[in-house]
């Protein structure tokens, strides 16, 4: 537990190196009791906090050590993930909204050492005396700026007055312009920034739509030339978005929708295909703009354009992560005037008459009606698959366990024999609904 060292934790998450923010943030939370970290999205601020919130753990302690406060359920899923896989012998739930509140109550039972939530159900469980903050140390506010921009102010300044006996504070933000709010109670803090330092591997380009063409009719000629590399598409509001996908669905394309208005296993589903490669297509609003951690991603599409400096900045932070390349395509008419935040100038992309659809995913998801509640585990799943569905490893993709399901991926050409040979058959000794992951959502 405690005794774990930095390097074996890396180990664990099959990470080489920490990079200069994180390795920045470990010696700076050694020396203050307050550090705010602004770096761009997928610099790896996860870690940055995590790694020194873990050494502020003990084993000694039973009640709630850390809390960790995140604007969407999407991140504070994503967080405890990391954690978990860091597998430094802690205790860690996860609380947030459309998630079953009666599953969260039981897992406070016993009292985890990190919880990781949404503003609005922690406040929920603090009134219902689900859980107590006496024990808190160490407080994290992910993503800061987007939790008041969400209009959750309210529920953070509730929250934090039940903290008292702090001693750390860890703030982030991929955002410049912010201002730490006063109900955080910091006081000189170190401040971290690498945001003049975003990466020069983003391309910015802009693709003019035909005088006598519709725009989503340039957005098909998009993806066909885009092929079958990740691209997310980013809209304005949810009717866009489901516009969009409608029109893809009718000329065959796969995709799939994403915004705040879908059921949660919906979203859970969709992310989980797309970073799979059961689906390179996303469609979303800017609730996939930040937080969420989907690596090679190599086109981002402003379908439309944002509002918004910050929009823009964020959106663009879902490619060109880290060391890697990627492009983000402005779709606008030649009259449209760009904003002033979008500097410098746009290449012009040409693309030509393209028609030819990208292929099919070479991945599909499959579907388990059972997870961590019912003791699955990814060594169920792959034991399953190969030893009842007679899949060779390599025909494995990515694998996933939720709280109350699980989804793998299994090469396409193989489906069809691996469903008749796992039908009625049962994964460590239940009967589980199996099928292919469902693409069509209920709006909430």
């Amino acid at each position: 537990m405690k005794n774990l060292t930095i390097e074996q934790i890396l180990i664990n998450l099959q990470i080489p190196a920490l990079n200069t923010m994180q390795e920045d943030s470990l010696l700076a939370n050694q020396k203050s009791e307050n550090v705010v970290i602004l770096s761009p999205t997928g610099s790896g601020k996860t870690l940055g906090f995590l790694l020194p919130t873990f050494q502020t753990l003990t084993s000694e302690l039973t009640g709630l050590q850390a809390l960790v406060i995140v604007p969407s359920r999407e991140l504070a899923l994503q967080i405890e993930q990391v954690f978990r896989n860091m597998k430094t012998g802690f205790k860690i739930n996860c609380c947030y909204g459309g998630h079953d509140i009666d599953i969260e109550q039981n897992n406070f039972i016993q009292a985890p050492a990190i919880l990781i939530g949404t503003p609005g159900r922690i406040c929920d469980h603090i009134e219902r005396k689900n859980i107590h903050l006496d024990s808190v140390q160490t407080l994290v506010l992910d993503e800061f700026d987007k939790c008041l921009e969400m209009g959750f102010q309210e529920e953070m300044e509730f929250i934090l007055s039940k903290l008292k006996n702090l001693k750390k504070r860890i703030l982030t933000s991929a955002t410049h312009s912010v201002s730490i709010p006063e109900f955080t109670k910091i006081t000189s803090p170190i401040k971290l920034n690498y945001l003049a330092n975003k990466d020069s591997g983003l391309s910015i380009k802009i693709l003019y739509i035909n005088e006598n063409e519709e725009k989503l009719d340039t957005l098909y000629r998009l993806i066909c030339f885009m092929g079958n590399e990740q691209a997310i598409v980013f809209c304005n509001q949810r009717d866009e978005v489901e516009e969009v996908c409608d029109f893809l669905n009718s000329h065959k394309i796969i995709n799939n929708n994403f915004h705040g208005g879908l059921e949660q296993n919906y979203r859970e589903s969709t992310l989980t295909k797309f970073r799979n490669g059961s689906n390179n297509l996303l469609i979303t609003t800017d609730l996939a703009a930040r937080g969420l951690d989907i690596p090679d991603v190599k086109y981002v599409v402003h379908f439309h354009l944002p509002p918004k400096a910050d929009a823009f900045i964020h959106r663009n932070g879902r490619t060109a992560r880290m060391t890697a390349k990627g492009t983000a395509i402005i779709m606008v008419n030649k009259t449209t005037t760009l904003p002033d935040f979008i500097k410098p100038k746009p290449i012009i992309l040409e693309i030509g008459n393209q028609n030819k659809l990208p292929f099919m995913p070479e991945w599909l998801t499959l579907y388990f009606g059972a997870g961590k509640k019912d003791k699955i585990n990814k060594i169920d799943v792959v034991g399953f698959l190969t030893k009842i569905g007679k899949l060779n490893i390599e025909e494995l993709g990515l694998i996933e366990i939720k709280d109350n399901s699980a989804y793998a991926a299994v090469k396409r050409n193989k489906i069809k024999d691996l469903l008749s040979l796992i039908k009625d058959q049962k994964i460590k000794g239940k009967k589980v609904k199996i099928e292919i992951a469902r693409e069509t959502p209920k709006i909430e």
